[in-house]
């Protein structure tokens, strides 16, 4: 059965202003950094609930829309997310990465220790829906990761446009996650987010993005 269509009409620009959109969401989005020192300003809730309808926007493998945002700011739930995160860090540090592996984070200077997990108003935490389930069985997602992924970058563009500042954090493994925010089974633990301002002191590495050249390949 073929699905309803709706007409498609968006709108349509003249060259020059094409690439004068292009040009400015292209600085915009180049003056995005990660930041690891955050603010404890508070963040309303409907800026987060904005970055999600936005990241929900994304597509997905038979628009299956496989992902689910948790968004936290109990205190008391930050707190045993950090305490749990180190836990996992502080063994990847010192028992699990390769020299090698610690070297390439050396000029980022990250180690296992996460202060910010407690400091920013809000954590959200993207899963994966492995599979759907209903009241009819279980359905078969189709390609979950890519699906995530590409959501999980409009949720960052989403923040970065409005002014606010996040980091992707993947501590491994993160099964936990699942189980401190009582997830169910069909549900894998993706991306966390800490979200918020950077702190008036905040710093980044002075990083150098590659070139177009070092990225792209033109067949023509």
């Amino acid at each position: 059965m073929t699905a309803d269509t709706i007409p498609y009409c968006p709108e349509v620009f003249d060259g020059p202003e094409m690439l004068r959109r292009a040009q400015a969401f292209e600085a915009e989005m180049n003056a995005r950094r990660s930041v690891r020192h955050f603010s404890s300003r508070e963040v309303p809730r409907e800026l987060i609930e904005a970055a999600i309808r936005t990241a929900s926007t994304a597509p997905s493998g038979a628009h299956r829309q496989p992902w689910k945002f948790v968004a936290i700011s109990n205190p008391e739930l930050k707190k045993n997310i950090r305490s749990e995160v180190e836990s996992e860090e502080h063994l990847s540090y010192t028992k699990r990465m390769s020299k090698e592996w610690k070297d390439a984070l050396q000029p980022i200077g990250t180690d296992w220790r996460k202060p910010y997990l407690e400091t920013v108003p809000w954590i959200v935490v993207v899963f994966e829906e492995v599979f759907a389930e209903d009241e009819q069985g279980r359905h078969k997602n189709y390609y979950v990761k890519e699906s995530v992924g590409i959501a999980c970058g409009l949720f960052i563009t989403a923040l970065h446009h409005m002014g606010l500042a996040t980091l992707t954090h993947t501590p491994s493994p993160m099964g936990f996650l699942g189980r401190m925010l009582q997830r169910p089974a069909n549900e894998r633990a993706f991306i966390l987010f800490p979200i918020g301002y950077p702190a008036a002191d905040a710093t980044v590495p002075d990083l150098r993005r590659k070139t177009l050249e070092d990225v792209a390949t033109f067949l023509t």
